[in-house]
């Protein structure tokens, strides 16, 4: 855990309904923070180069690099060719998951039911797969182009058998995660139940997202001091806006 970054110029501010999704740019030196205003929220993210589609979040590259299976404050999220896409430089819940994905169709009508428009209008049951597919359509990007999600704000252990345990009281209401851009960063979100929450009742979380301005002043330290990779990982990253 970590004491949130102090907050420069706020450049703007919105709530991602529960079951909503959304994307844009997070520009080099700009900061996102994303508050769970509930408790329970679960937020799962893709990233990609903004210019360069193809160059996107690679987890298993991320976790293996950095020697960790949780992802937190002072971790960076590498892309597939050895850049820093973002950086965490805080995390007040203390973990994200990055094994468990997103819902799928056919998971949420097994666990939830059937949820149509046709009765329930906006609030019917939407599934994660879907919410990525049409953000990535609005960049050129399709089926193709859809990654393993960096799941925010949620919890998934591995017991000595190798079995995944989620565990559902790992966010709060109040608790945040900053995320520090260090290059023109595409960021693609949904806000919806993890795949592994037990929860039987279709009841996604809203997360407030707020957008700042800062400068690389000490923000990155944490990573850098981390590991040795994270100040490599962001020299490579450096070197692309010489």
């Amino acid at each position: 855990m970590t004491v949130p970054a102090p907050l420069r110029t706020t450049l703007f501010e919105e709530m991602l309904p529960g079951g909503g999704h959304t994307s844009f740019v997070l520009k080099r030196g700009q900061m996102l923070r994303l508050t769970d205003t509930e408790g329970g929220a679960n937020v799962s993210m893709m990233l990609f180069n903004a210019h360069e589609k193809s160059e996107r979040l690679n987890l298993p590259d991320s976790l293996k690099c950095q020697h960790t299976a949780k992802l937190t404050a002072g971790h960076c999220l590498y892309s597939d060719m050895g850049r820093v896409l973002a950086a965490i430089v805080t995390d007040t819940c203390g973990w994200s998951d990055s094994f468990g994905g997103v819902l799928n169709a056919e998971e949420v009508i097994s666990q939830y039911g059937e949820g149509r428009y046709q009765e329930l209008r906006n609030g019917f049951f939407r599934n994660g797969v879907d919410n990525l597919l049409v953000e990535m359509g609005k960049w050129n990007m399709n089926l193709a182009d859809l990654l393993m999600t960096l799941n925010l704000f949620s919890k998934v252990t591995v017991d000595a058998e190798g079995r995944f345990q989620f565990h559902p009281d790992n966010s709060t209401a109040g608790d945040l995660i900053e995320l520090y851009a260090p290059m023109d960063t595409l960021v693609v979100l949904t806000a919806l139940q993890h795949p592994m929450d037990p929860n039987p009742q279709y009841a996604p979380k809203p997360v407030q997202l707020s957008w700042h301005q800062v400068a690389d002043d000490g923000i990155t330290v944490l990573c850098r001091n981390t590991r040795a990779e994270n100040v490599r990982g962001l020299y490579n990253t450096d070197r692309i806006h010489l």
